[in-house]
C-alpha cells in the first residue's frame, strides 16, 4: 500500500489535566499522553487506520525532548513496507519519534 505522507496538527493546552504532578514546577507532557495522541491521529485517518489495526503494537517509541504546556505538536506519518513511522515535532525540534507495525501486511519468517 502506498500512500502519502499525512501529518496532523495538536494543542496541548496549558491548562490540560495530565499536567497536574507531572511533574510540580516543572510540567512535561507525559510520554503515555503523547503516544495516545499519535494513535488517535493514525485512527483518525482511513487508510493510516487500517495500516494500524485493532491493537496497534508500537515496536520503537523514542521520546527525544520535552513537551511543556501550551506546545503545538505536528504528527507526521511515512507508511514503510512493515511499519507506519511517526514523529512528533515542536517546530523544527523532534520532541518524539517511532514505529506502529503494520497490521495491513503480511510479516513472512525468513526462510
Amino acid at each position: 500500500m502506498s500512500m502519502a505522507p499525512t501529518t496532523r496538527r495538536v494543542e496541548i493546552g496549558a491548562g490540560h489535566p495530565a499536567f497536574d504532578g507531572h511533574f510540580p514546577g516543572q510540567p512535561v507532557w507525559p510520554g503515555v499522553a503523547l503516544v495516545a495522541e499519535v494513535l488517535e491521529a493514525a485512527l483518525a485517518d482511513p487508510a493510516l487506520a487500517a495500516c494500524v489495526g485493532a491493537t496497534p503494537r508500537l515496536p520503537v517509541v523514542k521520546f527525544l525532548a520535552p513537551v511543556r504546556p501550551g506546545a503545538t505538536l505536528l504528527i507526521a506519518f511515512r507508511a514503510g513496507a512493515r511499519a507506519l513511522d511517526w514523529d512528533v515535532r515542536e517546530g523544527e525540534r523532534i520532541v518524539a519519534s517511532g514505529q506502529i507495525a503494520r497490521a495491513d501486511v503480511a510479516v513472512s519468517a525468513p526462510p
